[in-house]
């Protein structure tokens, strides 16, 4: 179980460990410009190349999808509640409790510890939460979201395309698919490089507060997304996958739409940083569950 374990989270650690000493050791690093390469060509990639060459049927794209949305609705309630009884801004830590870093952390765990099915459904729960995330999580930072640009968003767009291949059981042409399994490729690595720059960038303040928010965070997703797995009935896999990406630490897209809003920067920075070191924690004894189930 512990190289088991190992071989999941070393790559994610590894791989984050060379952006944060990257940016550490005085390197440049041209963040906007790999995040929209990011974005624009390697998510969409990983996203059409996922869903169509795995056997996610829309049944089971579909649940998991419902799953995301009413486990992120039960955090947004939860933030609510914890900046009530601590007196905290609630659009400082509900932004926080809704929008976990399904992405840059969610994907390749899942990647590493289910395969290219689990996989697979972890991008569907990152599909509604992406969505989710540029709306409301827009308009929570005080921006107006651009619903055609959300319309015309490439990962918008290869989430339409891989419906209709997953609908109609239909097969990329063999150049398509290449291209598109080639340029998948970038994405994590490239997720997971920008999210150690990001945490080398932060400067983090209130950590004891930090700590104990970023631990609830973790834990009560995860604790979350059992629940509704189980009371959704869900296979063991997808449930498996609805839990750690459930517990993911905070985003660090909170922490730009923080420093964009001028709101309590600081405060979700700590949060930022405190999940995602806890996450290093809390995971791996999250997977040392969740895989025996799966087999």
């Amino acid at each position: 179980m512990l190289a088991e374990l190992f071989a999941v989270m070393a790559p994610v650690l590894i791989v984050a460990g060379i952006g944060y000493a990257w940016v550490r050791s005085g390197q440049a690093y041209p963040t906007d410009f790999v995040a929209r390469l990011v974005l624009n060509i390697g998510t969409p990639c990983l996203v059409l190349s996922s869903l169509s060459r795995t056997e996610v049927d829309a049944q089971a794209f579909g649940q998991m999808a419902l799953a995301c949305v009413v486990v992120s609705v039960l955090m947004g309630l939860i933030g609510v509640v914890l900046s009530r009884t601590l007196a905290m801004d609630w659009k400082v830590l509900v932004p926080a409790y809704l929008f976990p870093n399904t992405g840059n952390m969610g994907l390749p765990i899942s990647l590493y510890a289910f395969g290219e099915h689990g996989l697979a459904l972890a991008v569907a729960f990152f599909l509604m939460l992406s969505v989710g995330h540029f709306t409301l999580g827009m308009i929570l930072s005080g921006a107006e979201p651009s619903w055609r640009k959300l319309l015309v968003n490439p990962i918008i767009l290869s989430l339409g395309a891989a419906l209709v291949v997953m609908l109609f059981d239909l097969e990329l042409p063999r150049w398509l698919a290449n291209t598109v399994n080639l340029l998948s490729g970038t994405a994590i690595p490239m997720m997971l490089i920008t999210l150690g720059v990001s945490l080398a960038s932060i400067r983090v303040q209130h950590l004891g507060r930090g700590m104990l928010l970023g631990a609830l965070r973790i834990l009560c997703g995860g604790g979350v997304g059992w629940l509704i797995g189980h009371l959704l009935d869900l296979p063991p896999l997808a449930q498996a996958v609805l839990v750690l990406q459930s517990a993911m630490p905070v985003a660090v897209f909170n922490y730009l739409f923080a420093v964009r809003a001028n709101r309590s920067p600081e405060e979700v920075a700590s949060l930022v940083m405190c999940s995602t070191l806890l996450s290093f924690v809390v995971l791996p004894l999250l997977l040392v569950w969740l895989l025996p189930t799966v087999r």
